[in-house]
């Protein structure tokens, strides 16, 4: 499973209008496509927390994405809630998440 998590900033009143517009697009194919396994979204004051796991790498999967026109207008259908946090973003890998540091239990 690879994970990236997405930091920007939300109004906390739009939390819903957010979840809705990525409803409708969960329940289309573009997930599937994406490879799109699990997706979490989080406030926290006024961040916007955007946790996604997928089937295959991230920079595969917004290869992907980048080609799709649904994903382009879920982006576009987003802009009037949620906004870069780095003012100087330029793309989606700008508002990514460094992880730095991991534990996982393992059980046998």
């Amino acid at each position: 499973m690879h994970q990236t998590m997405i930091i920007a900033k939300m109004t906390p009143s739009d939390a819903s209008k957010v979840a809705e517009v990525f409803a409708r697009s969960d329940a289309t194919s573009m997930p599937y496509d994406i490879g799109v396994q699990r997706r979490s979204l989080f406030t926290f004051h006024d961040l916007y927390v955007h946790l996604i796991e997928f089937d295959r790498p991230e920079q595969e999967a917004m290869a992907v994405a980048q080609t799709l026109p649904a994903f382009r207008a879920v982006s576009e259908e987003l802009r009037p809630y949620i906004v870069a946090y780095d003012p100087n973003w330029k793309s989606p890998r700008d508002a990514m998440a460094r992880r730095f540091y991991e534990w996982s239990a393992e059980r046998s």
